[in-house]
C-alpha cells in the first residue's frame, strides 16, 4: 500500500467518522484540505513527513488517480497535465476550490472488501453514494465545468458539478500535530496568545495553506486560512507553544529552531 491507498483509506474512514453525510453526497475541494482532512491534523496517519508530499497525494488523488474519487473532467484533465509536467505544482488543485467531487462508490467497494478500511457507514450509504457520484461526473458530450451553483440552491441530478453541500461544515477537531512557524518577529512581552504576533519578512508564506504573507506587517492569523500562527507544536509530545519558547512546557524537550 502506497502514500496515495493510505490517503484515500484514512481519507474514507476519518470521512465515516467525523463527515458520514459526505459517504453519500459530494463535498467542495476546499472543504477537503481544509476541514476533512488538514495535513496539519492528519500526518502522523498519513505517514507523510511534508506538506509537499502530502500536497503531491492530493494533486494524484484528485486528478482521478485509481478512479478513487468522483470529479469533473476539467479538473482530471488540467491536473494529469500538471502531474505529467516536468516540475509540477503541488497546490494546483488549489484552482479548483470550489469544485465539487465525490468519494467513488467503485473504491468504497474495494475498501470494503479487503483494502484495509474500516466502513462502519458504507453499506448502508452506498447506494446514495452511487448516485452522488453521477451528480459530479460531466455527462457525456456536455461541456467541463467547475462549481458554480450558489451555497444552498438547488439543482437536478444533471448539473455536471454543481450539486450543493448540504452537510453544514464541521471544523475539524484539534489532535496534536507537529508544525514550524514563519522566521518572523514576535511580539515581546508576556501577553495572551491573541495578542501576539508576527511580522514576515517578503517572500513569506503560511504554514498551513502556502498563502503569502504581508511583508513587514504585524498580524496574528494568517489573512487566507484564519490559522493562528504565533504558535509551533513540541516535536516529541505536540503541546501547543507560543514562538520563542526554547523548551515545551509538558516533556522539557527542546524546541528546534530549524
Amino acid at each position: 500500500m502506497d502514500a496515495l491507498d493510505r490517503t484515500f483509506r484514512h481519507l474514507l474512514q476519518t470521512i465515516q467518522t467525523r463527515y458520514p453525510a459526505y459517504v453519500a453526497q459530494p463535498f467542495e475541494v476546499a472543504e477537503l484540505y481544509q476541514n476533512i482532512l488538514p495535513y496539519r491534523h492528519h500526518r502522523r496517519e498519513l505517514g507523510l513527513e511534508t506538506n509537499q508530499e502530502y500536497e503531491l497525494v492530493l494533486l494524484q488523488l484528485l486528478s482521478g488517480a485509481r478512479d478513487y474519487m468522483v470529479v469533473n473532467d476539467q479538473m482530471r484533465e488540467r491536473l494529469s497535465r500538471e502531474l505529467a509536467s516536468p516540475n509540477p505544482d503541488p497546490g494546483a488543485f488549489r484552482e479548483f476550490s470550489t469544485s465539487q467531487v465525490a468519494l467513488s462508490p467503485a473504491a468504497i467497494r474495494k475498501f470494503e472488501n479487503g483494502a484495509g478500511a474500516e466502513p462502519a457507514l458504507v453499506g448502508a450509504g452506498r447506494e446514495v453514494a452511487s448516485e452522488s457520484a453521477q451528480r459530479v461526473s460531466s455527462p457525456r458530450g456536455a461541456a467541463s465545468a467547475t462549481s458554480t451553483a450558489p451555497r444552498g440552491a438547488s439543482s437536478a441530478p444533471t448539473v455536471p458539478s454543481g450539486m450543493p453541500v448540504s452537510a453544514p461544515r464541521r471544523a475539524a477537531p484539534a489532535t496534536n500535530n507537529v508544525s514550524t512557524g514563519p522566521r518572523a518577529a514576535v511580539s515581546p512581552g508576556g501577553s495572551p496568545r491573541a495578542s501576539q504576533t508576527i511580522v514576515p519578512q517578503a517572500g513569506e508564506q503560511c504554514r498551513y495553506c502556502s498563502g503569502a504573507l504581508p511583508a513587514g506587517r504585524r498580524i496574528t492569523f494568517c489573512p487566507h486560512c484564519g490559522q493562528n500562527l504565533t504558535v509551533v507544536n513540541c516535536l516529541a509530545c505536540g503541546t501547543e507553544l507560543e514562538l520563542g519558547w526554547k523548551f515545551c512546557t509538558t516533556c522539557g524537550r527542546q524546541v528546534s529552531t530549524a
